[in-house]
């Protein structure tokens, strides 16, 4: 495989687990130094450390730290930027490719949706990458170079409404907004896209929500290394900015 980023350094909010981890460990075999935040599991965090470590004599050694952001015992998205960046040792030490495959969802009626559940999705999906994306993006155009990926979540590549989701997807939505913008204030050398995964199954479904995704998503529900594939392509190429891609089979909920 192509080592393209080697001596980039990326940085993969969510990347102990699930769609994270596998962006983490494929952009460490194209070469990256990475580093990766977890939420709350010390096991799955030292889990990731291991894989991506397992073959340090081709890929540069990863780090990790956990960081909990929203809720009574969170972060908040200020506060955890100013934690993340510190633990990066950001700026003496830049970053070239931010990846954000973290956000807490929620399925909930609007009319059911309280107070605390509009903050906790609006600032982790939203607020919080904007915080990170708006402290690193003049570093990036400094140095002419950089990559931001940012997940969605399924059918958010357009304004439209959700039954069951509404602060979720509205929240996520609006990183069509922040992509497009970003694009705008810093291309064409820092890119910036969204992609929106369809169903997935990964480590973090329960059994009833496999079964939903195999049912419900076209052709069976997709894997992590299926959204791998586009990301990594999306972040190799620099014509690719600002764009709300679906990585779903079609499917429409």
């Amino acid at each position: 495989m192509e080592r393209v980023f080697t001596g980039k350094h990326a940085l993969v909010i969510g990347g102990t687990g699930g769609i994270g981890r596998a962006a983490a460990l494929a952009l460490a075999e194209r070469g990256a130094a990475v580093t990766v935040t977890g939420g709350n599991s010390p096991e799955r965090l030292e889990a990731a450390l291991f894989a991506l470590g397992t073959n340090r004599a081709e890929i540069p050694a990863a780090e990790g730290f956990l960081c909990r952001i929203g809720g009574p015992k969170g972060f908040s998205p200020e506060q955890a930027a100013v934690y993340i960046l510190e633990k990066v040792q950001f700026p003496q030490r830049p970053l070239d490719i931010l990846v954000f495959a973290w956000g807490p969802f929620k399925k909930v009626p609007l009319h059911e949706t309280k107070p605390e559940d509009w903050r906790l999705l609006v600032e982790s999906n939203l607020i919080f990458p904007g915080i990170l994306i708006s402290s690193v993006l003049c570093s990036m155009i400094k140095r002419r170079w950089g990559r931001i990926l940012l997940f969605g979540g399924t059918n958010t590549t357009e304004i439209r409404g959700f039954s069951g989701t509404a602060a979720y997807g509205a929240a996520k939505t609006a990183l069509g907004v922040l992509a497009k913008s970003t694009a705008r204030s810093a291309g064409p050398e820092v890119t910036c896209n969204v992609l929106c995964p369809g169903l997935t199954d990964t480590e973090y479904n329960s059994p009833e929500e496999q079964k939903y995704n195999k049912t419900k998503n076209p052709g069976g529900a997709l894997t992590p290394a299926d959204i791998v594939r586009t990301a990594m392509a999306v972040l190799e190429n620099p014509a690719v900015n600002g764009a709300l891609i679906p990585i779903d089979r079609g499917l429409w909920l």
